[in-house]
């Protein structure tokens, strides 16, 4: 009688443990080592650490119930892109500088270039086509000009350019693309010019469109570059431009258009042409562009030649900030000089905005 009880205690508490060890909670594994694609270096202890080119990234925290079986080092850093055209005595380029020639600055400290690259380096390039009632006499004049560019300017086996019009509103025609047929076609399908022209709202989509693509980030201007309705300022609009690496280049067509009408170069500098003026100005040289105002045919393909050696000339330098961490938000300046190389002319961008995360 007792052992029969005993037998079925025995049995009864048997199948309460197993019960208990099947809903039991798994222990959670130690996470593996994240591989340095992702921007975080995992160093075991036993090894020594070999350098890698930093990228940004959030160093993940261990668990209470991890161990931490190696160091994790957090190496934060954002390529900044600086485009830079040399220039001789005489206007030509110069294109037989090295890395070493160079000398930077930022916020008038010495810096560090990692790279430096030329022709090879991809193009992402939004062209802006004013198709606003104000340029109606230079009307076929700018599209044979956007015709021209594409035609001379892109490679298709490396670059990309995308099309927008420009009048009350802005209206992406053609996106990124390497086919110079379809954006050749999207421009001899605009619609008569007509409506006010917001610019540089057109500029700041232009270049938040262009702020995933990978390459050297340019936008051209093709218009009178008067503004009527814009909600941007040009001081957003600098910043937006800056802050996305684009370069700025202007085919300013007003000269074509006072020439056209009286036979003289310049003519009537009212208020707001000379607003226009100066905001075209002002964009290209915050970015290291140009701006061309062509008169005729022959000054045009003069531009576009120009543009177009640029593109393929001009050199990229590589810089990669330290911690910025408490500069976020904050424009630095730059500055760069070449060395033993007098009566050189430097074009570059002015400065750029530290990311704000």
């Amino acid at each position: 009688m007792c052992a029969g009880i005993f037998s079925f205690v025995f049995f009864i508490a048997s199948n309460i443990f197993a019960q208990s060890g099947r809903n039991k909670p798994a222990e959670t594994p130690t996470p593996a080592p994240i591989p340095p694609r992702s921007g975080v270096v995992y160093i075991p202890k036993e090894k020594t650490s070999t350098a890698l080119k930093p990228a940004p990234t959030v160093t993940p925290k261990p668990k209470d119930n991890e161990e931490d079986d190696g160091e994790i080092i957090s190496v934060e850093s954002n390529l900044v892109p600086i485009p830079v055209s040399v220039l001789d005595v005489q206007g030509r380029a110069v294109t037989d500088l090295k890395l070493t020639d160079f000398e930077l600055a930022i916020d008038g400290q010495r810096a560090e270039i990692s790279e430096i690259s030329r022709s090879e380096t991809p193009v992402r390039l939004a062209l802006l086509f004013d198709n606003s009632s104000s340029v109606t006499t230079a009307r076929e004049f700018e599209r044979k000009a956007a015709v021209r560019f594409f035609k001379r300017v892109i490679r298709p086996e490396k670059d990309l350019a995308a099309l927008y019009s420009v009048s009350t509103g802005t209206r992406l025609e053609q996106p990124l693309t390497k086919n110079v047929s379809q954006l050749v076609q999207s421009i001899e399908n605009f619609p008569q010019p007509a409506g006010a022209t917001a610019l540089l709202d057109a500029i700041i989509k232009a270049a938040e469109y262009l702020q995933s693509a990978d390459g050297r980030r340019v936008i051209v201007i093709v218009s009178d570059g008067e503004d009527t309705i814009s909600d941007a300022t040009l001081e957003e609009t600098v910043r937006a431009v800056q802050a996305n690496n684009c370069q700025v280049y202007v085919v300013k067509t007003k000269d074509f258009e006072n020439f056209k009408q009286t036979g003289q170069r310049g003519g009537n500098a009212n208020i707001r042409i000379l607003a226009a003026e100066r905001r075209m100005q002002e964009l290209a040289l915050q970015t290291g562009g140009a701006v061309y105002s062509p008169i005729d045919e022959k000054e045009l393909d003069q531009a576009f030649n120009q543009i177009s050696a640029e593109l393929s000339q001009a050199y990229v330098l590589s810089y990669y900030p330290e911690n910025e961490s408490e500069k976020r938000g904050e424009f630095r300046t730059i500055s760069l000089k070449v060395k033993s190389h007098a009566n050189l002319t430097v074009r570059t961008r002015k400065g750029y905005y530290v990311p704000r995360r």
